[in-house]
């Protein structure tokens, strides 16, 4: 690691204000070129144990940089990891106030929740799909705190990878129920289609996903607990929204879900 806590410990102080706050800041590799990717975790865990403390709870992880052509483009060889608090979710159908937002972005994806706990290293597929319980639709809602989205990778890490809401519907199903490669996928923006996507998009297998998430907290000692809600990554590109706007994912034999922006 190149930074020292009390450096840690101002970064996340200052990446979660800008959150709290809805303001942006440049990304914060600016300020600290050297930082590593322990870093980068390290800082996101802070924002973790931040929000534990004002009585948060975990309700799920996340995965983004799901696709092989951007990690290729961006460098690296896995994708990148954040966690979800009860504070981001949204029910079915709800509303995402805008003004506690900088510049939303909707991603369209296929969560996990599991019945079994999983553990690197060594996870794969097939590990991926005996222990999870059911698969259903998801949007997240992304977010970064960095100014006009312009970040590298580092910096998005130790961002909690642009968190910000998320919601799940639709028909949950058994992972054997459905081919989740060539599932597709139809994002809508106000009743026009505005992304279409397969499954195969995220890492040629959506459960690809979790299985590297498993593993990266392998490295760390930790394991993903039974139960665990996982948003597997974005099927396609994200699509900004606004205020009026309305969304809704359509996912082949797992029905809809939806949301408002006000």
């Amino acid at each position: 690691m190149a930074l020292t806590q009390d450096t840690i410990a101002r970064l996340a102080e200052h990446l979660e204000t800008c959150e709290l706050q809805a303001r942006d800041t440049p990304k914060i590799t600016d300020e600290h070129p050297d930082m590593d990717w322990d870093d980068a975790y390290a800082v996101q865990d802070a924002i973790l144990a931040r929000k534990l403390a004002r009585g948060a709870r975990v309700v799920g992880l996340k995965a983004g940089l799901t696709s092989h052509a951007k990690m290729k483009q961006m460098g690296v060889d896995t994708p990148v990891f954040g966690f979800l608090v009860d504070g981001f979710s949204v029910p079915e159908g709800g509303t995402v106030q805008t003004r506690e937002l900088i510049h939303p972005k909707v991603e369209p994806e296929i969560a996990f929740v599991l019945k079994h706990a999983l553990k690197g290293p060594g996870c794969h597929i097939g590990a991926v799909l005996a222990a999870t319980d059911f698969v259903l639709p998801g949007i997240e809602v992304i977010d970064s705190r960095y100014r006009d989205f312009k970040f590298d990778l580092k910096s998005v890490v130790a961002d909690n990878t642009s968190a910000s809401r998320f919601v799940v519907g639709g028909r949950a199903l058994r992972p054997e129920g459905v081919d989740l490669r060539t599932v597709g996928i139809v994002l809508e923006k106000n009743g026009q289609p505005v992304a279409l996507g397969a499954g195969a998009a995220v890492l040629g297998h959506p459960a690809a996903a979790i299985a590297m998430l498993a593993n990266h907290l392998g490295r760390r000692g930790q394991e993903i607990p039974a139960g665990s809600l996982i948003l597997s990554g974005g099927v396609t590109e994200a699509v900004a929204v606004a205020a009026g706007d309305h969304v809704c994912l359509r996912v082949q034999g797992m029905g809809s879900v939806s949301l408002r922006f006000a």
